[in-house]
C-alpha cells in the first residue's frame, strides 16, 4: 500500500525509478498543497506527522518527456496511486491527459488514504469445482430490477438485496462473477459517439474501486460478500492485468505511464507491445508489475473476503515476452498465504504470439473452454434436417459434443479422478447472448458507432428462420427448444459451468455482440421481459446438478456406459457417422446420467434407466 496511515504519522511511498523529482500533492477543496518527496532506492517517499485517513492525494513527476524512448515524464499531469484502494471520483476521459504541458489537476480523481482496514478471517472459497458460476455486470444487472430500490440499482451492494439472493439460489449458483468493479477509464473514441464504457476491462487503478459501482468502497464490497456468503454463495472478481486505460502512445498520462513507463511491455525498438489489441501490455517479466498485482490480489481477499478471481486475456501475466508455463506470477502466487487457496480462472488467450493457451495453465487453475462453446453451438446448429435456417460452417458430430461433456479430455486430461479444469459455457459477456445467438445470423452493432465492423464475425449463431424479433410461432417454438437443449447440455455437462446473466430468461442486446459501450437499455436487464418457463427450466437443472453435487460433476468416471437413443450400445459406426443424432451416458450404478437428441432438440437428465 502507497499511504499508510498511523496514529502518529502518514507514511507515502511510490515506485518512480526514472524520475527526477516526485511531488506529493494534496487537496482540500480545490486547494492543491505540493510537497517534494525524497528518492529512495527506485521509490520516493515521504511522511507527514499526524493520522491523515481520508485526505486525498495524488502524485506530479518530472524528468524526460521523450515518449519516443518510453519517457512520459511531465509535471503538468496529475497522476493516480497506482496502489490506491479508493478515489474521490470516476475517471473521465479527456484530451488534456494526453496533451503534454496541459495541466489536468481538473479532470483526475484523487485517491483517498485509507484507514487501517479490518481483515476478514480466512475461509475456504465456497465454490469448488464443477459448481455453478454466473456471470454479471453489476451495473446493468439491477439498473431495471423493480424489487431493487432506485439508490441501490446499479451498485455491488445490490447484489445483497434478499431478491437477488433468491434469484441466485433459485439458479443454484455457487459463486457470482463480478464482471470489472475496479475504476476504469473509457477509450477515447466514445466520447465523441455518446458512448461510455460500460463493460470496465478498461483499468487505471488496479485495486482502487469505481465509485460509481460501489461508492461505498472497500466497506461495500466486504459487506457484500459477506452477506452472499451467508446465502451459501461465493464471489469471484473479473481482473484486468493485461493493459490499463492509459492505451497506446496517443493515450493519456494519468498513473503508471507518468511515474514508472516500465511496467509496459517495450519491442526491443522501443514500441509498445500491444498483445491485448488495447495499445499497451502490461510486462509480467518486471518484478514490480508482479508485485502490484498480487498486492491487488491479496488485497480483496484479505480486505473485501473474495473466493477467487478471473483473469482476462490472462496469458499476458506468464509472457515475458513470451507465454511460459513456469512463469513466475504462478508460483508468486501459489506461495501467497492469503491467495494459496483462491479460485483461480484464466481466459487463456489474447492476441499476441503463441496467444492459444487452453490447457496449459497451472494445474490448480482452472480455464474458460471456448472449444466447448463452439462445438456445443456447431453441434446444435447441425445441417440437413435440422438445418433450421443456420449458414453451415461444418458440423459437429456425437463423438466431439461428447468429448466436451466428459471434460474435453483432450484439452486437460481425464478427469476420472480429479476434477476437471474446463469451465465450460455457451455463451459469455463477449459475443451473443444465448437468445440472440438463436435469432440473428449475423452482428448488429451499428449502436457502437463503427459500422458494424466491431464484434466477433464467426458465432456459430443461427436465427431459426427471421432475422431478429419474430411473431412466427414456428421460429419462435424452435428458438425455445434449442435454447433449452444448449442449456441442457451446458448443466449436463462435466467440470465447472458458467452462465451469463440473464441466460436463463431469454435476455437480448438487440443482436449486438460487443455491447461493452453500451451502458444504456441494450445491456441493462430488463426483469420484466422475463421467459419465466425457460427461467424454471433453468433452476430445475440447476437443482439437478446441485444434487449431484459439486464434486461428482467435476469428474467423469470412466466406467460409464454409453448408449445409442435406441438402448443398444454405441460402436465405432455410430460414433464417426454424422448422422448419428444423440446418445445417452449413465454411470456405473445409474445414478446419473443423460440423453441428447439432436433430432428432437433434447438434452436432459436421466435419474435411473428406464424400466425393462
Amino acid at each position: 500500500m502507497t499511504a499508510i496511515a498511523g496514529p502518529d504519522r502518514t507514511h507515502f511511498r511510490v515506485r518512480a525509478p526514472r524520475a527526477e523529482s516526485v511531488w506529493l500533492c494534496l487537496f482540500d477543496g480545490t486547494s492543491e498543497q505540493r510537497i517534494a518527496m525524497t528518492r529512495d532506492g527506485q521509490d520516493w517517499v515521504l511522511d507527514l506527522a499526524g493520522d491523515m485517513s481520508g485526505a486525498r492525494y495524488g502524485f506530479r513527476a518530472d524528468g524526460v518527456w521523450a515518449p519516443e524512448r518510453g519517457s512520459w515524464f511531465d509535471p503538468a499531469k496529475l497522476l493516480v496511486d497506482p496502489h490506491a484502494i479508493e478515489l474521490d471520483r470516476r475517471f473521465a476521459f479527456h484530451p488534456d491527459l494526453s496533451a503534454f504541458g496541459v495541466d489536468t489537476e481538473r479532470h483526475v480523481p484523487r485517491a483517498i488514504v485509507p484507514p487501517p482496514l479490518p481483515e476478514v478471517a480466512p475461509q475456504p472459497p465456497l465454490f469448488v469445482p464443477g459448481g455453478l458460476i454466473y456471470e454479471l455486470n453489476v451495473r446493468g444487472f439491477t439498473m431495471l430490477h423493480p424489487d431493487v430500490p432506485p439508490e441501490l440499482r446499479g451498485t455491488v451492494a445490490a447484489l445483497a438485496h434478499p431478491a437477488v439472493i433468491a434469484h441466485f439460489r433459485k439458479l443454484h449458483v455457487s459463486a457470482i462473477e463480478l464482471m470489472p468493479i475496479v475504476a476504469w477509464i473509457d477509450e477515447r473514441h466514445l466520447p465523441a459517439l455518446g458512448l461510455t464504457n460500460a463493460w470496465g476491462y478498461n483499468p487505471v487503478a488496479l485495486m482502487a474501486l469505481d465509485p460509481r459501482i460501489c461508492p461505498g468502497g472497500v466497506a461495500e464490497l466486504r459487506e457484500t460478500v459477506a452477506k452472499l456468503r451467508e446465502a451459501g454463495i461465493g464471489v469471484l472478481l473479473d481482473l484486468v492485468f493485461n493493459h490499463t486505460g492509459e492505451s497506446d502512445v496517443l493515450g493519456p498520462v494519468i498513473s503508471l505511464r507518468g511515474l514508472d513507463n516500465g511496467a509496459y511491455a517495450h519491442a526491443p525498438d522501443g514500441t509498445l507491445i500491444n498483445d491485448t489489441g488495447c495499445g499497451n501490455t502490461l510486462d509480467f517479466a518486471n518484478p514490480a508489475v508482479r508485485v502490484l498485482t498480487i498486492d491487488a490480489l491479496r488485497h480483496f481477499v484479505r480486505h473485501c473476503g473474495v473466493d477467487g478471481f478471473r483473469f482476462d486475456l490472462a496469458p499476458v501475466l506468464a509472457r515475458g515476452p513470451g507465454f511460459d508455463a513456469q512463469a513466475p506470477i504462478f508460483a508468486e502466487i501459489a506461495a501467497d498465504p492469503w491467495l494459496a487457496d483462491r479460485v483461480l480462472i484464466a481466459e487463456p488467450w489474447d492476441i499476441g504470439p503463441q496467444g492459444y493457451q487452453l490447457g496449459r495453465f497451472p494445474e490448480n487453475w482452472l480455464e474458460w473452454n471456448d472449444v466447448f462453446r463452439d462445438d456445443v453451438r456447431r453441434f446444435w446448429r447441425g445441417e440437413g434436417p435440422v438445418h433450421d435456417g443456420a449458414v453451415n460452417d461444418g458440423a459437429v458430430g456425437i463423438g466431439a459434443l461428447a468429448t466436451r461433456m466428459a471434460g474435453s479430455a483432450d484439452l486437460f486430461g481425464p478427469c476420472a479422478d480429479h476434477a476437471c479444469r474446463s469451465i465450460n459455457f455457451v455463451a459469455a459477456h463477449d459475443g451473443f447472448t444465448l437468445a440472440d445467438m438463436l435469432a440473428f445470423a449475423h452482428r448488429h452493432n451499428w449502436a457502437n458507432g463503427e459500422d458494424n465492423r466491431d464484434g466477433h464475425g464467426d458465432n456459430h449463431s443461427w436465427n431459426n428462420g427471421a432475422e431478429g424479433p419474430s411473431a412466427d410461432p414456428a421460429v419462435q417454438a424452435r428458438r425455445q427448444l434449442y435454447a433449452r437443449a444448449l442449456l441442457g447440455t451446458l448443466f449436463l455437462s462435466a467440470g465447472s459451468i458458467m452462465l451469463t446473466a440473464g441466460d436463463e430468461f431469454g435476455r437480448s442486446q438487440q443482436g449486438n455482440n460487443n455491447a461493452y459501450c453500451q451502458d444504456n437499455p441494450i445491456t441493462w436487464i430488463d426483469w420484466s421481459a422475463r421467459d419465466l418457463a425457460l427461467e424454471a427450466h433453468v433452476a430445475a437443472l440447476g437443482a439437478w446438478r446441485a444434487a449431484q453435487t459439486a464434486a461428482t460433476m467435476a469428474r467423469f468416471p470412466d466406467d460409464g456406459t454409453w448408449l445409442a437413443l435406441e438402448g443398444a450400445p454405441m460402436d465405432v459406426v455410430r460414433w464417426e457417422d454424422p448422422n448419428t443424432a444423440g446418445v445417452q451416458w449413465r454411470d456405473a450404478d445409474g445414478a446419473r446420467g443423460w440423453r441428447i437428441d439432436r433430432a428432437q432438440r433434447i438434452a436432459e437428465p436421466l435419474v435411473r434407466p428406464p424400466a425393462a
